[in-house]
C-alpha cells in the first residue's frame, strides 16, 4: 500500500489525493477503525452488532474505496447498509431515518477530480470531527493492529433513500405557495443533480438543468460555487433564458448557492437571514446560528424576527456539534451550508431550503434582485487569504492592535466596532490566515481591510 499522508486527517473529515496521499488500503483500515471507535463510545452495548450506512459520490475512485471500506466494516463485525450513489445530505438523512449506529460518506466535496475522502458520523448523523474521533481513527489506522470480528457482518442494499428524503422534504414546506417560476440549476456534474431533479418533479416551476450528468471528472467546471468563476455559466443561462432564479450546488450536494434574475450571486448571509426568518415562523423565539465570518444582516434578521442569534465556529462538524449541544434549530454558514436540527438528526437539508425560498420568492411580485436589494445594507471584503510565517503571532498582533473593540475569540479573533467588524482565523492545515470584514460603507470597508492586511504578514 501507499504510505499514508497524515495531513489527510483534517478537522472536519478525512480528505486527500487518491493514489498519492492514500489508497484503497486506507479505506479498509478505516472500516475496521471506525468499529473500534464506536465500540469505545458510551452508547455501545456489549455484544451489539452495529448497523453502519455507507454512501458514495460519483468520483472515479469512489466505487473501489466503497468496496474496501465495506469490507473493513464487515471484517469489524458490522452490518452495512449500502446506500449506493447518493448526495451527502441524502446520506445523513438515511443514517437518521434507518436508525443506523453511524455512517461513512465517500466524497471529497468540491475538491478537484484527483481528490477523495470520507465524512464520518455517529447515530443520527452526529458528526465526527478531529476533536471527537478523527484523530483517534488516525492513530488506529497508522498502528494497524486490528483483530477482525469472529462473525463477519452482512451487507444490505438500499436504493430508495432519495425518495424517502424527498417525501420528508415535501412535508416540511408548503409547495402550493410556489408559483410557476423559471429556475436554472447548475449541479456541476455533482451529486446535487440527484435531489434537484427529483424535487422539481413536484413543483409547477420550469427547471432548466445545467451540468446534471454525474461525472467525477467535472468536465464543465470545478464543483465549488463559492468561487464566482464557477457560476459564470449559470449566470449567462439565467440572463439568456430570462429566468427568475438560479441555483448552484457543490460536488457532493451539501452546499447550495442562489443567483438572482440579474445574474448576481445572492449573498449567503442574506439567504441565511431570510431562511432564519422563515424558520422562526415555525419555531418562534428559537436559537438560530451563524458562523463568525461577518454577515451582520443575518443577525439583524434573527433579532428583528424574535429569534436568539447564536455565533458558531466555522466548519460543518463543529457547527452541528454546537447546534446539538445548545439546541439551535437552524444555522447557516457563509460557505453555503444550511443546517436544520430535526428528530432525524442535525445536518444539511438543501431541498427544504430550496422549497422555503421558492415559496418566499413566490409571495412577492418583485423580481429576486429587487427583493433582496433591501437587505444589501453592508459592504464586505470577501474572504482574503494570506500566507504567514507564524499564525499565532498574527492573531495576537491583530488582537493587540484592535484591543479597544468588542473582541470574541470563539474561532480566531473577531472584533466589532459600530461602523465595521471582522474576523481573522487561522487555517487548520496550512500557514494561512483568513480575513473577512464588513462595514457600513465601501470606504470604511476598503480602508480597514487594507489596515488589517498590513498586519497579516
Amino acid at each position: 500500500m501507499l504510505p499514508i499522508n497524515q495531513k489527510i486527517f483534517k478537522a472536519y473529515d478525512i480528505r486527500g489525493i487518491y493514489g498519492e496521499d492514500f489508497d484503497n488500503e486506507l479505506a479498509y483500515r478505516l472500516g475496521l477503525a471506525f468499529i473500534e471507535l464506536r465500540k469505545a463510545d458510551s452508547d455501545y452495548i456489549n455484544g451489539q452488532t452495529f448497523n453502519i450506512a455507507v454512501g458514495r459520490d460519483m468520483r472515479i475512485s469512489s466505487p473501489l474505496l466503497k468496496e474496501n471500506l465495506i469490507r473493513g466494516l464487515q471484517d469489524g463485525g458490522a452490518n452495512v447498509l449500502d446506500l449506493g450513489l447518493v448526495a451527502t445530505p441524502t446520506f445523513y438523512f438515511a443514517v437518521g431515518k434507518n436508525n443506523c449506529n453511524g455512517g461513512i460518506m465517500i466524497s471529497a466535496s468540491h475538491n478537484p477530480k484527483q481528490w477523495n475522502g470520507f465524512k464520518l458520523v455517529r447515530s443520527k448523523g452526529v458528526p465526527i470531527s478531529g476533536e471527537t474521533g478523527i484523530n483517534i481513527l488516525k492513530d488506529k489506522i497508522l498502528e494497524n493492529k486490528f483483530i477482525p470480528a469472529k462473525i463477519r457482518g452482512q451487507v444490505t442494499l438500499q436504493e430508495n433513500s432519495l425518495e424517502e428524503e424527498i417525501a420528508y422534504t415535501l412535508k416540511r414546506a408548503d409547495i402550493n405557495k410556489i408559483k410557476a417560476l423559471k429556475i436554472v440549476a447548475d449541479a456541476a456534474n455533482g451529486m446535487g443533480a440527484t435531489y434537484l431533479k427529483k424535487i422539481f418533479e413536484y413543483l409547477p416551476t420550469t427547471l432548466i438543468p445545467l451540468n446534471f450528468d454525474l461525472d467525477g471528472s467535472f468536465p464543465a467546471h470545478e464543483a465549488d460555487p463559492l468561487k464566482e468563476e464557477n457560476l459564470e455559466q449559470l449566470k449567462k443561462m439565467i440572463i439568456s433564458h430570462q429566468a427568475d432564479l438560479g441555483i448552484a450546488t457543490d460536488g457532493d450536494g451539501d452546499r447550495i448557492f442562489f443567483v438572482d434574475n440579474q445574474g448576481k450571486t445572492i449573498n449567503p448571509a442574506i439567504v441565511r437571514g431570510l431562511l432564519a426568518k422563515l424558520f422562526l415562523k415555525e419555531k418562534p423565539g428559537a436559537k438560530i446560528g451563524y458562523d463568525v465570518r461577518p454577515g451582520k444582516i443575518t443577525a439583524d434578521l434573527i433579532t428583528n424576527n424574535g429569534g436568539q442569534a447564536i455565533i458558531t465556529r466555522v466548519g460543518h462538524s463543529l457547527i452541528k456539534e454546537q447546534m446539538l449541544k445548545e439546541d439551535i434549530y437552524f444555522a447557516g454558514e457563509s460557505s453555503g451550508h444550511f443546517y436544520l436540527n430535526t428528530e432525524l438528526g442535525c445536518f444539511e437539508y438543501p431541498s427544504i431550503m430550496i422549497l422555503k425560498l421558492l415559496a418566499q420568492f413566490s409571495e412577492t411580485s418583485l423580481p429576486a434582485a429587487n427583493y433582496v436589494s433591501d437587505y444589501q445594507k453592508y459592504f464586505a471584503s470577501g474572504e482574503i487569504n494570506r500566507t504567514v510565517n507564524n499564525k499565532d503571532e498574527v492573531l495576537k498582533k491583530i488582537e493587540t492592535q484592535f484591543s479597544d473593540g468588542d473582541i470574541n475569540k470563539l474561532d480566531g479573533v473577531s472584533v466589532s466596532y459600530p461602523d465595521f467588524w471582522f474576523n481573522v482565523r487561522a487555517s487548520n492545515t496550512e500557514d494561512i490566515v483568513r480575513l473577512n470584514l464588513e462595514a457600513i460603507n465601501p470606504e470604511i470597508m476598503k480602508t480597514k481591510t487594507e489596515e488589517i492586511l498590513k498586519l497579516m504578514v
